[in-house]
């Protein structure tokens, strides 16, 4: 009778545990990440997170249902919601919804969630089917959308961010300024512009037309300043060197010659009106000639001969591809990135004043030379690229950062006390344009301008949250020989030697297995 009161008693006990552990279940939560990078696991800020939110945020996932049963990546993206409500002490509120079961697919279309198109099998066909992986953040009566993940490279920043915003009600406003006046943002910078949208903020245009001056909000906390070497005069660059004075950053896209992109490829020196001598003022000297490389792109062309119209591609040196070697790792916006494609860049020095520190973000690498007269770039005339090589082969700045307390360049017309600016500076504004599509350098392009956002809006903490990338080019060999020597030895490698190590491992192993075999005959035959 005792026994069976104490089996009663303890089955009793484990009940009762298990119903606890599953009450405090949403509370505890534990993850064992095995990734090189800890992909999977959430930094100190946002497992803190809850202590600046006083009260609850809601996390809609809306996620179709075949997205998550055709492809990993939702369940990943839930996992990761899910760790952010474990770590939120119930500050944080996490639902999962599939928009097509439930009906919701016209009000997460309007709230800002973007449809797209996948195939999927339905009943032994392929049809295309449309799907949604978008996020709704909730703080109050605010909200933040963000309207396509398909990724965690970049979530736990953009997760981060966005209920810091709505925490704090504030808008992460950036200004745009694009200095030359046939350029349109919507079209031209059309990429930048959903990078920044995408990355949770506000582009505010500052030149719809540039006859009215420029009118920079003091409470922006950066700028672009996008071209404008020809176009921007004192009357322009005076609101601009003001806003640096009084603390604003900015970050300036120049190019020192000037190439007909979309026609002849025809090359000149641009006409400084007083954006270079600003920027010598500030400890950055861009100087106006062109940077090729050894390290380049491929440019695919057209030519036209007795044999018709044909299609070449080929190295091109002015369009440089930044080597892991050329990656400053020490700074937080090149540091654990791969380095951005730049087109027909111009390289730049570093001379901080008194009071200013400077720091090198991306150089060429080593095989680089200049082209500092009779530029050439069209690829029709290759030959001629290398005329100025032996003057001038090195390693050349393409883009650097400066902060501190900079010197005005119109200082007699100020009356106020410098304060601390941040600075960006890069060789090259077409890199920010459309051409990064043909040689899809996106992804590298608009990291390192969103990374610059976030640095220059001082928000440093946010920059870890970026993963960038750690692949590496799959080109770096640069020396032709080199790598062919390295593709035939690859080929002999996989071909040849490594099937025969298979097949002489397996005659060892058959022989070994034979012996073995043999001596156990022998022990039988003797009776042992």
């Amino acid at each position: 009778m005792y026994k069976k009161n104490q089996d009663l008693i303890i089955t009793i006990l484990c009940l009762l545990i298990f119903l606890l552990i599953f009450l405090i279940a949403n509370r505890i939560w534990f993850r064992l990440d095995m990734t090189h990078d800890k992909a999977y696991t959430l930094s100190e800020l946002s497992r803190n997170l809850y202590l600046e939110i006083p009260d609850r945020v809601t996390i809609t996932y809306f996620v179709s249902s075949r997205l998550s049963s055709s492809y990993p990546i939702p369940g990943e993206i839930a996992d990761m919601l899910g760790e952010f409500a474990a770590h939120s002490r119930g500050r944080i509120h996490f639902i999962q919804r599939d928009p097509s079961s439930e009906g919701l697919s016209r009000i997460v279309e309007n709230i800002g969630i973007v449809p797209w198109q996948i195939q999927v099998a339905d009943r032994n066909e392929i049809i295309q089917a449309t799907v949604y992986s978008g996020i709704l953040i909730e703080y109050l009566d605010r909200e933040e959308i963000i309207p396509l993940v398909f990724s965690l490279d970049t979530l736990e920043y953009d997760l981060v961010s966005r209920i810091m915003s709505l925490v704090r009600n504030n808008i992460r406003e950036i200004g745009i300024i694009t200095g030359d006046p046939t350029a349109d943002w919507y079209n031209d910078y059309s990429l930048l512009n959903y990078a920044l949208v995408l990355s949770g903020y506000k582009p505010i245009l500052l030149n719809a037309s540039l006859g009215a001056g420029l009118n920079i909000p003091s409470s922006l906390p950066c700028v672009f300043v996008l071209g404008g070497m020809e176009s921007l005069d004192e009357y322009y660059l005076r609101p601009i060197d003001e806003f640096i004075m009084s603390g604003g950053n900015v970050l300036f896209a120049l190019n020192g010659v000037y190439v007909d992109a979309w026609g002849t490829l025809d090359a000149r020196q641009v006409f400084d009106r007083g954006i270079f001598a600003m920027l010598a003022n500030y400890g950055a000297i861009l100087h106006r000639v062109l940077v090729l490389d050894r390290a380049s792109l491929n440019l695919t062309f057209q030519t036209h001969g007795e044999e018709g119209t044909q299609i070449q591609s080929l190295r091109y040196p002015p369009w440089i591809a930044v080597q892991e070697t050329g990656i400053n790792q020490g700074h937080p916006i090149s540091v654990m990135t791969l380095g951005p494609d730049f087109f027909w860049p111009s390289p730049l020095e570093l001379l901080p004043p008194p009071g200013v520190s400077g720091d090198i973000l991306y150089t060429s690498s080593r095989e680089a030379w200049l082209q500092t007269h009779d530029f050439i770039t069209n690829p029709n005339f290759i030959s001629q690229f290398e005329n100025e090589r032996v003057l001038s082969q090195g390693e050349k700045i393409l883009a650097l950062a400066l902060w501190g307390n900079f010197p005005s360049a119109f200082e007699a017309e100020y009356v106020f006390s410098r304060r601390p600016s941040r600075m960006v500076v890069i060789g090259d504004l077409n890199f920010a344009g459309p051409l990064m599509q043909t040689t899809q350098s996106e992804d590298r392009n608009l990291e390192m301008l969103i990374r610059s956002a976030i640095w220059l809006s001082g928000e440093d903490d946010l920059l870890s949250l970026r993963t960038g990338g750690h692949g590496g080019r799959l080109d770096r060999i640069l020396d032709q020989d080199m790598r062919a020597a390295l593709m035939t030895f690859s080929r002999v490698l996989n071909t040849f030697i490594i099937p025969l190590l298979v097949i002489l491992f397996g005659i060892i192993i058959i022989k070994s297995r034979s012996k073995l075999s043999s001596r156990l005959n022998e022990k039988k035959e003797d009776g042992k």
